[in-house]
Formats: structure tokens, sequence, C-alpha cells
């Protein structure tokens, strides 16, 4: 019983740790900053794709009509 004892001690030791050190908001600051950057290229490559897609069909039925 007294090991499990330390060990709650421990993990609770290791929480409080996490939670006063400035590691946590660097690592929150970035993953903000890469969900941003994650959701810019996909409706970037949504917008352009789409733009693609109608050049290439232009396309197509330009050179289905030669």
């Amino acid at each position: 019983m007294t090991s499990l004892m330390v060990s709650m001690m421990a993990f609770v030791a290791g929480v409080k740790d996490r939670f006063d050190s400035e590691k946590g908001a660097t690592a929150t600051e970035y993953s903000l900053l890469v969900g941003l950057i994650a959701l810019v290229i996909v409706v970037g490559v949504g917008l352009f794709g789409t733009n693609l897609n109608a050049f290439f069909n232009g396309l197509a039925g330009k050179v289905g009509a030669w």
C-alpha cells in the first residue's frame, strides 16, 4: 500500500510541475499556430482545387472539340 501512495504522490507532483512550467503554454501557442496554418492550407487548396478543376474541364472541352 505504501508504494501505491508514493506512486500517487509522485504523479500529483508531476502534474503540479507541468502546470507550473512554461513549456505547456509554448506548446499550446505552437499548436494553435499550426492549426491556423492547416486551416489556411485547407481553404486555399479547396479554392485553388475548384479553379484548377474548372480550368482542366475547359481545356478538355477545347481538346475534345478539335
